[in-house]
């Protein structure tokens, strides 16, 4: 029976009234208005405490895997039909080492089918997106095609997940795409590092092509250090902007870098964003003003040796303020969403004597509201995550907690404040708030023997 269902039954039940006649004496009137308080504060208690949690937003958590290490290394995106496509990556099923592992689950997350992409080589996802013929287009890199050691690896797929083509980019060394859009024109862009290409170790490498995958151009930006690009939007006026990290400029060792381009990829203006320690910019959302927010890992700020580090920037890359969250321990961003009330929930990583998966919910201003954590003895990581229309949150997580192997991808669907109760607390509770209001109803019909004077 659902949670739903229990607090409807339970409100009736205690609003039914059996028992309650006309009073007629007022030693007894009192008795019944005692009684009466009581059913009622049970009902107000358990409809506060169980059905806001309970009733207000659905909760469920399913686990996909076989005997080998599957992960959740890509995106997560809600399809037309309610359902939800997940991209990861497998070693239990498939044709090579390491395969995508595209997903499709209904509403309430029960797998509906599967497909894995892949040769004899490694191959690992980086992101997906939902695009304009209802289909999908996955990137990562790949070993098993292409012309180097790692290249590029744009795969295009139907609804129902079948191949309709496969494009790879790349030079002699090696090349990874962690991020695709589809731009206002049909094509795509991806953005990665190389070190084919490019003035240092790794460089921001962005590649522009046409509805087929076939490249239109690219471009390369960075230093003589390590400069490694990991997300990409179109914007507005037909340009980019690019986050990611640099060790080529800034004030530390490494900062987050945004770099604003034209439509053709030529640079306009860029930012970066540091102390004087390590920042890695790690995702990028346009917000709701016309600017940005950076999602990064921070050694400079905070209260740990690692913390998630939350920056708001206008369109022209200005800092507007930065805000940090976290503990003594490690605790880093993978994904963040600018929320239908204008804060900002991101999930990620957060560890002391182990590691969970984490999400920080925040205001406008990036004041912390709330954060939990999800995970068992193993180690959880979350990859990404949606708003869903009832208030609350989807996570796609890496387990080694749960499921079947040694690695599992765990989707994990929450009310609007990220709870996900267990099923034996929810039925404890219920029971509890059942015989109290039972004692208070039969308290309520109570009728004393009363003396005569």
């Amino acid at each position: 029976m659902e949670d739903s269902t229990y607090c409807t039954i339970l409100s009736l039940y205690i609003k039914k009234g059996k028992g309650v006649k006309k009073l007629r004496k007022k030693n007894h009137n009192r008795i019944k208005i005692k009684g009466l308080v009581i059913a009622i504060l049970v009902s107000f208690t358990f409809s506060a405490v169980v059905c806001p949690s309970a009733c207000a937003a659905s909760m469920w958590s399913k686990t996909y895997g076989g005997a080998a290490a599957d992960t959740a290394a890509g995106e997560t995106v809600q399809a037309s039909d309610g359902g939800y496509a997940i991209l990861g990556d497998t070693s239990s099923f498939g044709a090579g080492g390491s395969d995508f592992w595209l997903i499709k689950t209904d509403a309430d997350g029960n797998m509906q089918w599967n497909k894995t992409y892949g040769g004899t080589g490694t191959e690992t996802s980086g992101d997906m997106c939902l695009t304009s013929d209802g289909g999908y287009a996955m990137s990562g890199y790949t070993t098993s095609f292409g012309v180097g050691g790692q290249d590029f690896w744009l795969v295009k797929i139907d609804a129902t997940g079948n191949m309709l083509w496969n494009q790879t980019y790349g030079g002699t060394g090696n090349e990874y795409a962690y991020h695709v859009e589809q731009t206002v024109d049909g094509g795509y862009a991806l953005l990665g590092q190389t070190n084919s290409f490019g003035a240092g170790n790794n460089d921001f490498w962005l590649v522009k092509t046409d509805s087929s995958g076939n490249m239109q151009w690219n471009q390369t930006y960075g230093g003589t250090g390590n400069d490694v690009g990991v997300h990409v939007l179109q914007t507005g006026d037909g340009g980019y902007a690019l986050a990611g990290s640099t060790a080529s400029f800034g004030a530390g060792a490494n900062d987050a870098w945004l770099i604003k381009t034209d439509a053709a990829g030529n640079m306009q203006w860029n930012k970066t964003y540091g102390g004087t320690g390590m920042e890695f910019g790690q995702c990028l959302e346009p917000t709701s003003d016309g600017g940005y927010a950076i999602a990064c890992i921070t050694t400079s700020f905070g209260a740990g040796s690692l913390d998630l580090w939350l920056v708001k920037i206008d369109s022209s890359g200005n800092m507007q303020w930065n805000q940090t969250y976290g503990g003594t321990g490690s605790d880093g961003p993978t994904h963040f969403i600018q929320t239908m009330d204008g804060g900002y929930a991101i999930v990620g990583y957060t560890s002391g004597d182990g590691q969970d998966a984490g999400l920080f919910k925040t205001d406008s201003a990036g004041n912390l509201q709330w954060n939990m954590t999800y995970g068992g003895t193993g180690t959880e990581i979350s990859y990404a995550l949606l708003e869903t229309s009832d208030g609350g949150y989807l996570l796609t997580i890496n387990t080694s907690s749960f499921g079947a192997g040694s690695n599992d991808i765990w989707l994990v669907k929450t009310n609007e404040l990220g709870v996900v109760p267990e099923g034996l607390t929810i039925g404890v509770m219920l029971l509890l708030s059942t015989v109290a209001a039972i004692v208070g109803i039969r308290y309520l019909r109570k009728r004393p023997k009363w003396k005569r004077r």
